[in-house]
């Protein structure tokens, strides 16, 4: 029988999504589902959910939970695929010592979960937990699939695969809805349907490089036109990526607030005008997570009133990539994937990058993508050096890497000193230490 585990399965919402989805698949509705995760009220309200979801799809699969380390290894036996979505140190403390001990020495942030000092620390805090995750998983299901849907992507499914035997790829919301969501606010959704387009680079810096209508006319044109007029005509939600389009010539896949701290560009204590010019949401992460938490609160309150509930299947990759693999009929989706194979020829190797993937029955395979554009694939650069160096930080234990990679963040660069950084990486590693090994 096939077997779903869900790691993080007390992120209750996401689960949701993702294993609602499977229940609706009629290929995969009749399975087995582990819910794996270290708190277990959260896990019960998961499973409360889930077994409402299953009634309301015909009670097909069959669901068990698993609370605590202790119970990892049975969660994961036999499973064909693990779905990953932990936050390890939760909002409180971690995510706010990520935002608050950098803003001490000026260094202001919108998410921190992808670069930067937020999303360094991130990784070193959660990379130790999926490395025992592989661990078993290479001597309970060796087979398996690991999806990834945690953050740092690059960093986290960089590390395992190139640390771990486990067949991993890492997945995100930003590619599906790309140009959709560019097409829709720029005034063009007449030009959605049959729409081609190449999206390649890395997680949450993939670029647009291509797009045309179903006639095959070149979209750009017109997209940089209305783009920069609407900047220069209004606030609103995107304005950092649209100057990336003016100023660059492309749109990348992940939003303005995220993209606002990948760069030198745009948070600079000497140009604060810029926060107001360009819209930019500082301390956006913090606040979401506070009404994430709440919003639940009173979601859960109403939902486990029910004993059956409605699912409709999402966009998230996760069961489509599921289905195929057990299946063989053929997918498409945009993965994260390694470059070995030089799927983006002028990106290393070693990279993790975010390019067009072709799953089947035989797994999933990356499609060649070319080269960026120079000035593209250097800005990618930037955010791959700081990948690697925290990977090897993870892996070696050595502090003066977790040095290395914040003095080459290129936000962080651009506002503190060498000493400065040092003395923040230590207050931080000292805030995190109940998640870290000791850094040499």
């Amino acid at each position: 029988m096939l077997k779903i585990t869900f790691l993080g399965a007390g992120s209750t919402v996401f689960a949701r999504n993702v294993l609602g989805d499977c229940m609706s698949s009629e290929a995969l509705r009749d399975c087995e589902i582990a819910l794996y995760d270290i708190d277990s009220q959260r896990l019960k309200e998961s499973e409360h959910i889930l077994a409402a979801i299953n009634k309301g799809k015909g009670g097909y699969a069959r669901i068990s939970s698993y609370a605590g380390v202790e119970n990892m290894e049975k969660a994961l036996a036999g499973a064909s695929f693990a779905v990953n979505a932990i936050q390890v140190g939760g909002y409180d403390p971690a995510t706010i010592a990520d935002f608050e001990i950098p803003k001490k020495y000026g260094l202001r942030q919108t998410i921190a979960d992808t670069l930067g000092i937020g999303g360094i620390m991130r990784a070193l805090r959660t990379i130790p937990v999926m490395e025992q995750f592989a661990r078993v998983m290479e001597k309970v299901c060796p087979d398996a699939w690991l999806l990834n849907y945690t953050n740092p992507m690059s960093m986290l499914t960089g590390f395992m695969q190139t640390y771990t035997g486990v067949k991993t790829v890492g997945l995100c919301h930003s590619v599906q809805v790309c140009s959709q969501h560019l097409l829709e606010s720029l005034g063009l959704k007449d030009k959605l349907e049959g729409r081609r387009e190449l999206i390649a680079g890395i997680n949450h810096m993939a670029w647009l490089l291509d797009i045309r209508d179903k006639d095959y006319n070149d979209l750009y044109p017109e997209i940089r036109r209305r783009a920069k007029a609407k900047n220069a005509s209004e606030k609103h939600w995107d304005m950092v990526r649209y100057d990336y389009i003016d100023k660059l010539g492309y749109y990348c896949t992940e939003s303005s607030e995220h993209n606002a701290e990948y760069n030198p560009f745009y948070i600079k204590n000497k140009y604060p005008q810029l926060i107001a010019d360009f819209n930019i949401p500082l301390d956006e992460y913090p606040r979401r997570c506070i009404e994430q938490i709440e919003g639940w609160k009173k979601e859960y309150e109403s939902l486990a009133k029910a004993d059956t509930l409605e699912h409709k299947r999402s966009h998230e990759y996760a069961s489509y990539i599921m289905e195929s693999i057990y299946t063989g009929n053929p997918y498409s989706i945009g993965g994260n994937v390694p470059n070995t194979g030089g799927s983006v020829e002028n990106l290393p190797p070693e990279a993790c990058v975010e390019v067009p993937c072709l799953v089947d029955g035989s797994g999933i395979r990356a499609c060649h993508a070319g080269r960026l554009p120079v000035h593209l694939a250097a800005m990618n650069m930037t955010h791959i050096n700081v990948h690697l160096i925290t990977i090897e930080a993870a892996y070696t234990k050595k502090k003066e890497h977790v040095y290395h990679a914040a003095m080459l963040d290129p936000h962080t660069a651009a506002e503190l000193s060498l000493d400065h950084i040092r003395a923040m990486v230590d207050e931080l590693l000292e805030a995190h230490k109940q998640w870290l090994p000791v850094y040499k």
